[in-house]
């Protein structure tokens, strides 16, 4: 058996207030595209298919779109919630879907939901855990006044519950949106305070595969058959250096076999560069969103304008040595530049120009009454 597991869609993203629904439909294209290439058995989203518990019109309108083009290739879809979603929303219409082979479980329940696909060697069982708080645990199955879990703790109970559902012996793949121990995270991802939110890997060590979702950055925990796809796009600076991509996974009789990261293409990288004002100047024009640098002995004032012209699409530009200027101009001025002199040149800074004789007349007559001021 063969399946593309994808995870942490955030469909409804911005990037510094900066839509993304055109890079974020620009990037599904890209993973039907792999869907037909690779036509895999079953398709994963392990959660977060939303950025927020309420999306967006534009993002609501998107998943529908994708999920029609999924069930167009009439190929089974296997979807859970994450902390960014809405288990309500997420869930809406989920026994229609179902009967298109589209499979949405957003809430846990007594018996954990559990689908079997079959393939030429046979059943592979299939357990969806969306995300869950600890406290929804122990009430369902515990009660208000039971002792209080750990993430880990109620993930072990949960887990074992879905795995009563999987007769002995068979192939099988828990789909689960947490943050398991020993994972690498980055900052667009919502935290959880200090270990507290973290779970073990060997809650999943009775499965053939873990597809899991919450973590960015694409990656495998302790073994390469516990793996996060990570999110399909750069959704902050810090995850400038990340492949993103899906995961292609293949079972064979026996069991797990391999996994492979496939790159997505970006309609827009997301880059973090840095390097003089000069050297930027003399580029061609780069649409990435750009996160830059400047390394220039002096400060430079109003980079972004200055920017903007090789990178239109820049989202944050800064002097890497922001108190060289000052140290520059305490120098001089105690090398006996006066305060008017410091004026000029600050003006020829900003501006571009030096001050005009009309303008200096100003200045001197300014200044003239700040000194019969101070007299």
């Amino acid at each position: 058996m063969k399946l593309l597991h994808t995870a942490d869609w955030h469909l409804g993203k911005t990037l510094l207030n900066r839509s993304l629904i055109d890079d974020q439909r620009y990037i599904f294209d890209r993973l039907l595209n792999i869907v037909d290439d690779q036509k895999p058995d079953a398709i994963i989203i392990a959660g977060d298919v939303y950025d927020r518990a309420d999306p967006s019109t534009d993002a609501v309108n998107l998943f529908d779109e994708i999920l029609f083009k999924l069930t167009e290739r009439k190929i089974p879809v296997l979807c859970i919630a994450g902390n960014h979603d809405s288990a309500a929303r997420l869930s809406f219409g989920s026994r229609l879907f179902a009967g298109k082979k589209f499979f949405i479980t957003a809430k846990t329940a007594f018996e954990p939901k559990t689908i079997a696909l079959p393939d030429e060697f046979g059943d592979v069982y299939f357990s969806l855990i969306p995300y869950f708080e600890p406290s929804e645990i122990r009430a369902k199955f515990f009660g208000e006044n039971s002792e209080r879990m750990t993430f880990d703790a109620a993930a072990k109970f949960y887990i074992a519950e879905a795995r009563k559902k999987i007769p002995r012996g068979k192939r099988s793949v828990a789909v689960a949106h947490v943050f398991v121990e020993g994972g690498i995270e980055s900052d667009s991802e919502r935290k959880f305070v200090g270990t507290a939110g973290k779970v073990s890997a060997e809650n999943f060590s009775g499965y053939d595969y873990a597809a899991l979702g919450h973590l960015h950055r694409p990656q495998s925990i302790t073994a390469d058959n516990v793996r996060y796809a990570g999110s399909p796009l750069k959704y902050s600076a810090r995850e400038f250096d990340h492949v993103k991509g899906v995961t292609l996974v293949e079972l064979n009789a026996e069991g797990f076999v391999r996994a492979e990261n496939i790159p997505l293409v970006p309609k827009h990288d997301l880059i973090v560069v840095e390097g003089t004002l000069a050297e930027f100047q003399s580029r061609p024009p780069c649409d990435d969103y750009a996160y830059v640098t400047l390394t220039d002995d002096e400060f430079v004032y109003e980079a972004a304008q200055k920017l903007r012209a090789t990178f239109p699409n820049l989202m944050e530009a800064k002097n890497k040595s922001p108190y060289a200027s000052a140290t520059n101009s305490t120098r001089k001025f105690r090398e006996g530049s006066t305060i008017w002199e410091q004026f000029a040149e600050f003006f020829a800074e900003m501006t571009g120009r030096p001050l005009t004789d009309d303008e200096k007349t100003a200045l001197n007559e300014i200044c003239g009454g700040l000194r019969d001021d101070t007299d």
